[in-house]
């Protein structure tokens, strides 16, 4: 309780501050109740307090994202998302410090969306704003005609955030023998060696918006190395007894391109990219060669079209893994859709919108019908589902015991 108090009154005293020096003040308070269709428990009572703090100056800015999210059981989050410097000279901008970063073109996936990794602690589920996790780096960007040139340097690994054990969204693997772990190998230093580098090329036209990018990262999930631990039976034969599974990260080169287009009343999107040196783990932990290394691309493509108050949007996701072998736990194709239709009513104050991603691999799924309605401005309630379908195979079907009715309260300020 005292930590709570603390943290309260840092950010009211901070703010007090800020506006005493001019600084802009905004952000939103949302309450977020969730409830499972299968037994009616409640998946999610979190209340949210989101702020931001921006000045901008000739030459300096400042911005400062602090927020809170409060929990039903009284657990408290504090997150700083953002935290950053930027400079501005000729041509030339500087930003550094604790910043999210969002690349390429397509909706509801990562393909050269990598800089800033995921919190998936609660799937896809979670505003796309909200479910990157801010990274410390530099970011630097040269604009000459229409073009820019940026280029980020990461010094600290920051990894995707999954599911904790005890959470609806945990599904381990099943294992032939008691597992333990070892994360020795889990952590990686923070010095210059395991930095990461990211450089994108960008040109927006009239015609076309087009970029190309190029990384060198390490994997934001963990390879899972697993060695067999034996002992003797009763007969004094060697026996399985365990597992030691050792969660390591890997380096991967990344290279890939995005790119919009307008032809007539539709917009043309796609995007790529070619991973080199990802660790794909096997179906069976015990055959020899339990991780093998492959190059892998993943690419889609989309098809956005308006008319009024009505968006329809498409896309076809496809990532292919090269040279592939049978023992590896991942189909060779795996093929997904998304579809998006979003019609604004009553002078755009009702929104309707319904969004699904399709697995066409497993005919599994995840339907996300929402209504809003805006009382004002600042005012709004939202009240949705997530609906997972399939039979426990596929990204979305093994999931299919969680789906659940939601509402979002939120003002904004």
């Amino acid at each position: 309780m005292r930590t709570k108090g603390l943290i309260l009154a840092l950010l009211v005293s901070s703010g007090l501050y800020m506006k005493a020096q001019q600084v802009d003040i905004n952000g939103f308070v949302r309450n977020y109740t969730s409830v499972l269709y299968d037994n009616g428990d409640f998946n999610m009572l979190q209340n949210t307090l989101n702020l931001n703090f921006e000045t901008i100056g000739d030459k300096v800015a400042l911005k400062a994202n602090p927020m809170i999210y409060l929990y039903g059981n009284d657990s408290i989050d504090f997150q700083m998302r953002e935290i950053y410097l930027d400079f501005y000279f000729n041509s030339i901008d500087l930003r550094i410090g604790k910043q999210q970063v969002v690349w390429g073109k397509a909706d509801g996936v990562f393909i050269t969306d990598i800089v800033s990794p995921l919190n998936l602690s609660e799937f896809l589920l979670p505003d796309f704003d909200e479910i990157r996790v801010g990274v410390y780096a530099a970011k630097f960007d040269y604009y000459f005609g229409s073009s820019t040139i940026e280029a980020i340097w990461k010094p600290t690994y920051a990894g995707n955030q999954l599911p904790s054990s005890g959470s609806i969204w945990f599904k381990p693997p099943e294992m032939p023998a008691p597992a333990t772990f070892d994360y020795s190998k889990d952590k990686i230093d923070a010095n210059f060696e395991n930095s990461e580098i990211y450089l994108k090329y960008s040109l927006s036209s009239s015609a076309i918006d087009f970029d190309v990018m190029g990384a060198y990262v390490w994997d934001q999930t963990a390879s899972m190395h697993v060695d067999k631990e034996y002992g003797l039976n009763s007969f004094g034969n060697p026996t399985l007894t365990g597992l030691l599974i050792t969660p390591e990260h890997h380096r991967l080169y990344v290279a890939g391109c995005s790119f919009t287009s307008t032809i007539k009343s539709f917009v043309l999107r796609g995007e790529a990219a070619y991973y080199n040196g990802k660790y794909f783990q096997s179906a069976d932990p015990l055959v020899e060669g339990a991780l093998t290394q492959k190059n892998y691309l993943h690419y889609v493509v989309g098809l956005d079209y308006g008319v009024g108050n009505l968006k329809l949007s498409t896309q076809f996701i496809q990532k292919y893994i090269m040279n592939y072998e049978d023992l590896i736990d991942e189909d060779e194709l795996q093929n997904t859709m998304t579809f998006l239709a979003r019609y604004d009513a009553m002078r755009e104050t009702l929104h309707l919108e319904l969004f699904s991603y399709v697995g066409l691999n497993y005919g599994d799924a995840l339907i996300r019908p929402k209504v809003t309605y805006d009382f004002s401005d600042s005012f709004s309630i939202l009240l949705g589902s997530n609906i997972f379908v399939g039979d426990n195979r596929g990204i979305f079907g093994r999931y299919n015991d969680n789906s659940m009715i939601y509402t979002k309260i939120k003002y904004n300020f």
